[in-house]
């Protein structure tokens, strides 16, 4: 079994710009005084980094890839876009929506973010790879196709799955979204669509906090192929877990995907900066290992997630070395110096027992 792990340099050379966490220094925000924007490269450096330092990198198959071509990109996003946002990005960047601030030539680093996805989905659908992670950036996972949003200038996953039903007839794709964001760009894009199953795990209200509620299921033929599952905040391990058992896996099994693919965002650790949840490595660690036996029993095994947020430098490295781990089979000597601290500060009986009855109710209006 192959897996493999798209990366490269020039994505953690796109700049954000500087910010405290997202908003500009001025007025009473003073500017900052180290780090600055929330969606900085060390996040995706720091995860490589600790790959390659327990020698886990030796065990993967690490690749580049082209950039996303036009015609790839055009499936998704309006020529006027994709017109004034190189524009833009050909001078000194700028920022054409919400929160999504970028700098020189971060046009063809979007399109190589999106190219990464897109081999690593042709890897596996030609049976190179077993499964795979793209560790792209910028990410993608809020990107409407007019309207760039929340740190996301290009829609990844859906430019690299229409690339996939353009070259090898891709038929039904399901995308589990644990970003703990709101995936509304994804949503959005395959609202009323039946051939994309798309389900998206996110702290409640959280970002954007107008969407990813119960009742948005989808339009048209789409109706029910959309699911969203609000957690409430300071939900942990076992909030995450009983999602995928209740709701996660039951969908995926009654869809039947040819490929599922994991919009792959690390912020719902407790150390993350941008969110209220307590998931820790090994929560990662286990949904990985879900989502690896459902893939083996419904799509050969077929699996491949891209990566989008994640905000604590300290920690994003812990839960991404977990998933590789997972997804290559082979534990190295690296132990998460914070798992006994996270463990000890999850919530306590009761709230679970609230959760698991708001979980139980979500299933039920889906059906399972």
């Amino acid at each position: 079994m192959t897996t493999g792990f798209m990366f490269d340099e020039r994505t953690l050379w796109h700049t954000t710009g500087e910010a405290a966490l997202f908003l500009k220094p001025g007025g009473w925000i003073q500017p900052p005084a180290a780090g600055g924007h929330a969606e900085s490269p060390e996040t995706k450096r720091r995860f490589k980094n600790l790959l390659d330092v327990s020698g886990l990198s030796r065990h993967l198959a690490v690749e580049t890839a082209p950039e996303a071509s036009d015609e790839a990109l055009r499936r998704i996003h309006p020529a006027n876009y994709l017109t004034e946002f190189k524009r833009l990005s050909d001078a000194d960047g700028g920022c054409l929506g919400e929160e999504t601030p970028f700098g020189q030539g971060s046009y063809e680093i979007a399109a190589l973010s999106a190219g990464l996805a897109i081999h690593a989905m042709d890897r596996v659908l030609t049976g190179q790879w077993q499964n795979a992670y793209s560790l792209s950036r910028p990410p993608g996972h809020h990107c409407l196709p007019d309207y760039p949003m929340g740190f996301c200038l290009l829609a990844n996953i859906p430019v690299a799955l229409e690339e996939m039903k353009a070259r090898h007839g891709l038929g039904k794709v399901a995308v589990i979204d644990w970003d703990v964001h709101h995936g509304n760009g994804t949503q959005a894009i395959y609202w009323d669509r039946a051939d994309v199953l798309t389900i998206s795990l996110h702290q409640n209200a959280c970002y954007p906090t107008n969407s990813g509620a119960t009742s948005e299921r989808g339009a048209g033929s789409g109706q029910g192929t959309n699911i969203n599952v609000p957690l409430l905040p300071g939900g942990g391990h076992h909030s995450y877990l009983t999602a995928m058992d209740r709701i996660v896996l039951p969908a995926l099994h009654r869809f039947q995907p040819e490929l599922i693919v994991v919009a792959s965002g690390l912020d719902a650790n407790a150390l993350d900066p941008l969110a209220r949840m307590l998931a820790q490595s090994d929560t990662y660690r286990e949904m990985t290992r879900r989502l690896m036996q459902a893939a083996d029993a419904l799509c050969g095994g077929k699996l491949v997630m891209v990566h989008e947020g994640g905000y604590s430098e300290t920690y994003v490295p812990f839960c991404g070395q977990a998933i590789m781990e997972t997804l290559a089979a082979r534990r190295t000597q690296v132990i998460d110096p914070f798992l006994d601290f996270l463990i000890a500060q999850q919530p306590p009986p009761e709230f679970d027992a609230l959760e698991d009855r708001r979980l139980a109710e979500m299933a039920a209006s889906c059906g399972l």
